[in-house]
């Protein structure tokens, strides 16, 4: 699908490269087309002529912009020349407003530049499982942005997974479970090992903490010396508020002790009884979740996962329940910047 646009703003970008006389009204802008022939995600979008600017052409195509991403899930913005964090906000800013705040907490993130942060400071030899961007928490973000400023040497790929398709690869069976009894997550805090309480919920203040897991549907637990466990019961499968469509959005997997690299799962188990381990998921009714189920849903993963290399100035723009991404181990330096937006909230 190719765009020609006949607003007037000045679609062109300044700088090194020079102005250029164009009439936009015939001239074909962008071109929009799925990056692979048997995949739908993500849609790519690469501009038909030097020096579009991205924020302005998005301004002006902003329905198309939300209409696609329902459609495919994510939509990956190529060679429009982004190299820095400020036209990655700006971009963010204009399809999906003011960017939020990274509250209740499960990856080492740093901040960048306001709310846009590092997308993980997970060491580069591990791989993170494929998930959906705070899906065991009362509130999530509709919309995550990946932008890339360096990309890596080798690996390093941000690995995304159609959700729809990922529910109906799941067997029926293991759907029924899930969707009656939900997940139940587990996690301990102050023990040495993860996130400390005072980074997932952004405060020294006790108070504060059992405030926050009050509103938002968290069983909580001081277990002295300034330790914290907490539980929480979320769904297994959503529905998307706006397509209304179901979805396999949770963490089930991802926080399961299973899932853990051996070394570290290993390491973890002689150091910690079960109930004591960082983080652990079980059903929504406290049975534990058979090891086979857990890997028929790895599979389903596996199976669904699309993969590209990074290029810089990439970005790309997932809605957060359409689509679940990762992130594949890496060598060299590599920049990844992430930035969220859309709060949803749960009807607790």
């Amino acid at each position: 699908m190719k765009f020609s646009d006949s607003s007037t703003p000045n679609l062109t970008t300044f700088g090194a490269v020079k102005r250029r006389s164009v009439s936009v009204e015939t001239t074909k802008l962008v071109e929009a087309k799925p990056m692979f022939l048997d995949q739908s995600l993500p849609l790519l979008i690469q501009p038909q002529i030097e020096g579009v600017n991205l924020t302005v052409w998005a301004n002006t195509n902003r329905d198309f912009i939300q209409t696609a991403l329902q459609k495919h899930g994510g939509i990956l913005f190529r060679n429009f020349g982004i190299r820095d964090v400020e036209e990655f906000e700006e971009l963010i800013q204009t399809v999906s407003g003011e960017l939020l705040d990274y509250r209740d907490r499960s990856s080492p993130r740093s901040p960048v530049n306001g709310n846009i942060y590092t997308s993980t400071d997970h060491p580069a030899n591990q791989t993170i499982f494929l998930h959906s961007e705070n899906s065991y928490a009362a509130s999530w973000p509709l919309k995550i942005f990946f932008c890339c400023l360096i990309p890596p040497t080798e690996g390093g790929e941000t690995p995304i997974a159609d959700t729809r398709k990922l529910l109906q690869r799941i067997p029926p069976e293991i759907r029924r479970r899930f969707a009656e009894k939900q997940v139940m997550y587990v996690r301990n805090f102050g023990d040495g090992f993860g996130l400390p309480w005072q980074t997932v919920f952004q405060t020294e203040n006790t108070s504060q903490v059992v405030d926050f897991c009050r509103k938002n549907g968290i069983e909580w637990e001081w277990k002295g010396q300034n330790r914290l466990r907490t539980r929480q019961v979320r769904q297994a499968i959503a529905h998307h508020p706006i397509t209304g469509e179901a979805v396999w959005f949770n963490h089930g997997v991802f926080f399961h002790v299973s899932t853990l690299e051996p070394p570290i799962r290993e390491a973890l188990l002689k150091a910690f009884s079960e109930e004591d381990l960082p983080h652990n998921t079980y059903y929504g009714d406290g049975s534990p979740i058979e090891p086979e189920v857990l890997e028929e849903i790895r599979a389903a993963y596996r199976a669904e996962t699309v993969l590209f290399p990074w290029e810089t100035g990439d970005i790309l723009m997932l809605d957060n329940m359409l689509t679940a991404h990762g992130r594949q181990p890496f060598s060299g330096p590599r920049k990844i910047v992430v930035g969220m937006s859309e709060l949803f909230s749960q009807n607790l």
